[in-house]
């Protein structure tokens, strides 16, 4: 399949499922909680991720699917592999605070391939394709060229990763006082997509998981930024890391 074609479809599946984040009913009996202070899981992650694996696996049979939701995990190596977050951002979808999207990246033998975040609220999707550039609904983007000191800094901290919260806020506070601010929205995929249009300088969160990150970090990567764990390494997408991913003017 053309690479325009596949990315087409992927958008198109992704914006139907985000029919079902927009009409949803939060009521409490929808929520779970899963290992870890304050980490839930709602009916409509698991609707969603049901509907894209149908959905996906319709466009692209040969591929594996690897989705949060999911007890055990395929292993993503060799050929197609989606790696995808239903809602990232499960909190805020709780909450009605309207900063959650939908992360479907696609490896293509272990390394990020395509990337797609949606964030339904505003209707705005998020696009990239390996060497291809990044784009927000068609629209080029590109990273900021402004400085840190000018800048605005992102960061998640995970309450259910206890043993890295001090650490994280030590280090946030160490950016705020380089920065503009600092924000934190509860959604990374977002947060890597806001430093890919230019709308923050650098975003970091010491524990991603792959489907947290396999879309936002190519998108940050095509729209000219750079993407590493913290200790300055490359990112993988067959376990956690940490994550930094800045706009490439000097910190």
């Amino acid at each position: 399949m053309e690479q325009n074609e596949l990315l087409e479809r992927i958008t198109d599946a992704v914006r139907a499922c985000g029919e079902i984040i927009l009409q949803a009913d939060r009521s409490k009996g929808c929520i779970d909680e899963k290992a870890g202070h304050a980490n839930f899981v709602t009916t409509y992650d698991r609707k969603v991720q049901q509907q894209l694996q149908e959905r996906l696996l319709r466009i692209l049979p040969e591929a594996v699917f690897v989705g949060e939701e999911e007890d055990s995990h395929a292993a993503v190596a060799e050929g197609y592999a989606f790696i995808v977050d239903p809602i990232d951002g499960t909190t805020n979808f709780i909450k009605d605070y309207h900063m959650s999207a939908i992360s479907v990246g696609l490896a293509r033998d272990g390394e990020r391939y395509m990337g797609v975040v949606y964030n339904p609220y505003l209707d705005e999707m998020f696009t990239a394709v390996k060497g291809q550039g990044a784009h927000l609904n068609r629209e080029p983007i590109h990273v900021s060229s402004e400085p840190l000191s000018n800048g605005v800094v992102l960061f998640g901290t995970a309450p259910y990763y206890e043993e890295l919260s001090r650490k994280s806020f030590e280090m946030a506070y160490d950016y705020f006082r380089q920065a503009l601010d600092v924000r934190r929205s509860g959604s990374a995929a977002l947060d890597l997509c806001s430093v890919a249009a230019g709308r923050a300088e650098l975003f970091f969160e010491l524990r991603l998981c792959p489907w947290d990150f396999a879309a936002g970090s190519l998108i940050v990567e095509e729209a000219g930024g750079r993407v590493t764990t913290a200790e300055g390494g490359a990112l993988t997408l067959n376990q956690p890391c940490s994550l930094i991913a800045v706009n490439g003017v000097g910190i």
